[in-house]
């Protein structure tokens, strides 16, 4: 990883998440399987990028996401559980990527990808809507 900048640093993440009908394509309108869902598991990836960012994070800041690229790669049915992680790959301060993967119990690879976050002042964020 390429890291410059301030002391702290992004961290590596593991989570992992039980598929329930609540996740699938059937019940978030994104397919009609009952399947784990990509948006669903997407959010279980920025879940993770969140947490690896959290070292980053100074006092009023967040980080917001800007990019994802995702592929889902195998079918992950209600019961299946699936681990995510997310790895820092590229760290400049403000912006920060992560390699992202999830896997099933027995190893099959679910999905990988990048997610890209950018670290930004809350106060100053939200402003721009007040």
């Amino acid at each position: 990883m390429r890291t410059t900048g301030g002391p702290a640093a992004p961290v590596s993440v593991e989570l992992a998440f039980t598929v329930t009908p609540a996740n699938t394509a059937q019940a978030l309108g994104s397919g009609s399987l009952p399947v784990l869902a990509t948006p669903r598991l997407l959010a279980w990836f920025e879940q993770a990028a969140c947490a690896s960012v959290e070292p980053v994070l100074r006092e009023g800041q967040s980080s917001v996401g800007t990019r994802v690229d995702l592929q889902h790669l195998a079918a992950s049915p209600v019961g299946a559980e699936v681990t995510v992680t997310s790895d820092p790959s590229y760290s400049d301060g403000r912006l920060q990527r992560f390699r992202v993967s999830g896997r099933h119990t027995d190893g099959t690879l679910v999905a990988t990808g990048e997610i890209t976050r950018v670290v930004v002042d809350v106060d100053r964020y939200l402003g721009r809507f007040a």
